[in-house]
């Protein structure tokens, strides 16, 4: 249960002595309350945990708290501020598989396609964990929390292809066109579920361009299922799920080219972006960029004049 600055919700024995653990450690000041086991303070938010398991927290940093700390650390679960997902628990899933991408429209950084085959049981499993479309959490951490609890809900049912910058720029110079690449390895996503999910009847990806694409990169076997293409895919689980695999895959290769440029690298293509593939440029010159930026991007030919 959750207000603009409360938030309520029952906890088990375990998981209050794992949060005394992580307030301590992070420094929260402790006191006593009747029926309480304890009672914390930190910045602009108390938590007060029950002896009957009731967990009560208040004040101004409520939203952040819960978001950011008590769902991906202790509770491991991501439903905070979501009704939607309550009523999408009730629908019915029929086996399916979903993909999406990550990384497409990021100057610096891989491109990642994952996939996730569902059940009507693993489905629903899913969307009571609070799997969404990754675009609406806003947290690195809770993205990488959410796909370890992916691949545990659904082993042996999700697969990735990661195109690090340099082979993603060899791919696209042969290939010349990003929507016939993303249809490559949708389609290599696809064939790798199939290997693991052989019976799975349909594979639905979010519309990205001419469906006929997909179906011409697939092989032999993908060509027998049903391929779909659907605008806002992601509101489906087993493409929600895959949406929040790929973007763990592409945080995470972020962190290796981070080492590798040895500067943060800021997301997407804006004006923050030019700004410091400028400096990276003049710094480190024109080779760098091959291993860590796609280089068909307008911000590249703006940068070095090539």
């Amino acid at each position: 249960m959750a207000g603009s600055n409360s938030f309520v919700c029952n906890i088990t024995a375990e998981q209050s002595e794992n949060l005394r653990i992580l307030l301590e450690v992070r420094g929260w000041e402790f006191s006593t309350l009747p029926y309480a086991r304890y009672k914390a303070s930190g910045d602009k938010v108390s938590a007060v945990a029950y002896e009957s398991g009731k967990l009560v927290i208040q004040g101004k940093g409520t939203e952040e708290f819960v978001l950011y700390t008590l769902e991906p650390e202790i509770l491991h679960t991501f439903t905070y501020q979501r009704p939607d997902i309550a009523a999408a628990v009730a629908e019915e899933i029929s086996p399916h598989g979903g993909i999406d991408e990550s990384g497409k429209g990021d100057f610096f950084g891989p491109l990642v396609i994952a996939g996730v085959a569902v059940t009507p049981e693993t489905g629903k499993a899913l969307r009571e964990l609070g799997v969404c479309d990754s675009k609406q959490i806003h947290s690195s951490a809770k993205i990488i929390k959410l796909a370890e609890n992916i691949r545990k809900l659904a082993p042996g049912a999700f697969t990735t292809v990661t195109l690090m910058p340099e082979t993603y720029n060899r791919l696209y110079a042969k290939i010349g066109n990003l929507n016939r690449m993303l249809a490559w390895g949708h389609a290599r996503v696809i064939e790798n579920l199939l290997e693991q999910c052989p019976d799975c009847p349909r594979m639905l990806s979010d519309k990205f361009g001419n469906e006929q694409l997909i179906r011409n990169a697939l092989m032999e076997r993908g060509r027998q299922i049903i391929m779909e293409q659907q605008v806002r895919a992601e509101a489906d689980v087993a493409v929600a799920a895959a949406s929040i695999l790929a973007r763990e895959g592409f945080l995470r290769g972020m962190d290796k080219l981070e080492e590798i440029a040895g500067i943060a690298l800021p997301k997407g293509a804006g004006p923050g972006v030019k700004s410091t593939a400028e400096k990276l440029f003049s710094e480190k010159g024109a080779e760098l960029f091959r291993s860590c930026a796609k280089l068909h991007f307008k911000t590249w030919h703006e940068i070095s004049g090539l």
